[in-house]
């Protein structure tokens, strides 16, 4: 490899590799147990652990027909339609966090009529991380699922139709199994997306132990007052994410 393609190749490699070399190094192993059992650790964990799910599951609810719409329907705007869906892989999360609430905070354009008629408050709390987190994950989720259904061969579905299979019977016996493994691949990256979630998150539902904090919020709460805690609950973090590459391995080795 020529010289000056090697160095900045290496520089590169060591810029990402040191810093996670630097947390297993500084990870103070021999109290680990003790600082990964505490009460607060667990609770920020399996409430981290259920709000991505349920924030993936409804990514999967909306997201797939909304990549179906992209992928398969011509209409009028399509390329801003999914400019707009994939904006929030770009848009800083805090700013995210400040339009759900302008959207469904208490005074929201939306949110004020679900208080008005429903009763309905989703800042500061669960539902609300759910929320914050699904916003941030669904084009992780949109983008997956939408390049796997414009590789898939649209003869199959046309083939459906020629036998009297509606559209939507075409897209349930026909096209999910087909794109089953963008679908899985895009969950699982919308999941990781969802737990590692901390702008938009803080932003719109706040930093209550037990009910909003999650495990990146609870990171850098323990980073100001305890930071081998805060380590500790990094490295848990990182192992999630190490678990998420190797599960997509066999996936992105396929694609290459």
């Amino acid at each position: 490899m020529p010289l000056p393609l090697l160095v900045p190749a290496l520089i590169g490699l060591a810029f990402l590799i040191v810093p996670l070399l630097a947390l297993l190094v500084r990870t103070p192993w021999s109290s680990l147990p003790e600082l990964l059992t505490g009460a607060e650790v667990w609770q920020a964990l399996r409430l981290s652990l259920l709000c991505a799910t349920a924030a993936t599951a409804v990514s999967l609810v909306i997201g797939v027909p909304l990549a179906w719409l992209l992928a398969r329907v011509e209409f009028p705007g399509r390329g801003l339609v999914r400019a707009l869906v994939t904006l929030p892989l770009v848009l800083p999360p805090v700013v995210g966090g400040v339009a759900l609430l302008m959207a469904l905070g208490r005074n929201g354009i939306v949110g004020k009529w679900l208080d008005d008629w429903f009763g309905l408050t989703l800042p500061f709390t669960t539902a609300g991380v759910v929320i914050a987190e699904a916003f941030v994950a669904l084009p992780f989720l949109v983008i997956s699922v939408e390049g796997t259904l414009r590789a898939a061969d649209p003869r199959y579905e046309e083939a459906a139709a020629t036998l009297g299979a509606s559209r939507f019977t075409a897209f349930h016996r026909v096209t999910l199994p087909l794109i089953a493994p963008g679908i899985a691949a895009g969950a699982v990256l919308a999941w990781a997306r969802a737990l590692g979630e901390f702008g938009a998150t803080i932003t719109f539902a706040g930093n209550f132990p037990g009910r909003t904090q999650t495990m990146p919020l609870a990171v850098y709460l323990a980073l100001q007052s305890d930071p081998e805690a805060a380590t500790a609950l990094s490295l848990v973090l990182l192992a999630v994410s190490v678990a998420v590459l190797a599960g997509l391995r066999d996936r992105w080795m396929t694609a290459g």
